[in-house]
């Protein structure tokens, strides 16, 4: 990919405000759908996700399993909570020589954040959800509350929430 900015990939796309940080784009939404305790769900969803240095996703957890994939600008740091409580850091980005991987799944129901790495542009990324997304199995988190749960992930917490 040429040399090319976030302001110009956000037009470029058309790409929207999301409510958890960043910039993104529906690209993809399957006519078929399936039934889950929510209710029915598109069988798959995919977006472009953009986020600017000094931006982060906010912590969150949606109802369903997310494949992030890296397209373009410098690597990404997701924070995962695990089931277990422990706290996960992947660096999904190009350079698998540093320890990045061009994909990761985040599972269903796991707290979880993103942001840039330190120093950087920006990070261009895509998300697949499935069964496919939908806001009314997306929670944002409250910090206050995450950090009576996860006591020692409190720094990282207050840093990437915005409530």
């Amino acid at each position: 990919m040429a040399t090319i900015s976030a302001t110009e990939l956000v037009q470029q796309f058309n790409m929207l405000p999301h409510p958890e940080g960043g910039y993104y784009k529906e690209t993809y939404r399957c006519k078929e759908e399936i039934k889950t305790e929510s209710g029915s769900r598109n069988i798959s969803t995919a977006i472009y996700f953009l986020l600017e240095q000094g931006n982060f996703s906010a912590f969150h957890k949606i109802k369903s399993d997310e494949c992030w994939h890296f397209y373009a600008g410098a690597s990404l740091n997701i924070y995962i909570i695990n089931s277990n409580g422990s706290m996960e850091i992947i660096k999904l980005g190009n350079n698998i020589t540093n320890g990045e991987t061009f994909q990761y799944i985040v599972p269903a129901g796991y707290w979880f954040a993103s942001e840039p790495a330190i120093n950087t542009a920006f990070s261009f990324v895509g998300c697949t959800v499935a069964p496919g997304f939908d806001f009314a199995d997306f929670e944002l988190a409250k910090a206050a509350e995450l950090t009576k749960i996860y006591p020692g992930h409190k720094e990282i917490i207050k840093k990437l929430c915005r409530q």
